[in-house]
């Protein structure tokens, strides 16, 4: 269940960057481009940037961990940059999916995706059943 949410989540954060014409970040729906072709091009990029976050990014932050420390986490903005073009790059081969026009535009699109994440994340957290009133 949660996938599932964490998915529909990275959909609508990547339809609100798309919906920035400056940072070409551009989503090519499955052909004939209709509204339905639209949404389960949104969600089925938003599938493949989870299991890419969640795998190579995983894999990616271990390694990188001590430029972390380094650059107080500033190295993250890069790292998630690098993995929504590398979901842009993986899309790109079925002739649908996501566009980064250019590597910093995706770092600046990755950083909005992660604050709606952010966001969401907070209001759909699991709240505590051991509540004393």
């Amino acid at each position: 269940m949660r996938f599932i949410i964490r998915v529909v989540v990275n959909a609508f954060a990547l339809w609100v960057v798309t919906l920035i014409p400056a940072l070409q970040v551009v989503i090519t729906a499955f052909p004939p481009g209709e509204t339905l072709q639209l949404v389960l091009t949104l969600l089925a990029v938003a599938a493949i940037f989870a299991l890419v976050n969640t795998i190579i990014g995983t894999i990616v932050k271990i390694v990188a961990f001590p430029l972390y420390i380094i650059t107080f986490g500033l190295i993250g903005f890069l790292i998630n940059g690098f993995l929504l073009w590398l979901t842009a790059w993986i899309t790109s081969g079925f002739g649908w999916g996501l566009t980064v026009g250019d590597f910093w535009w995706g770092v600046l699109a990755a950083l909005i995706i992660s604050v709606i994440n952010g966001i969401f994340g907070f209001i759909l957290r699991p709240q505590s059943k051991d509540r004393r009133d």
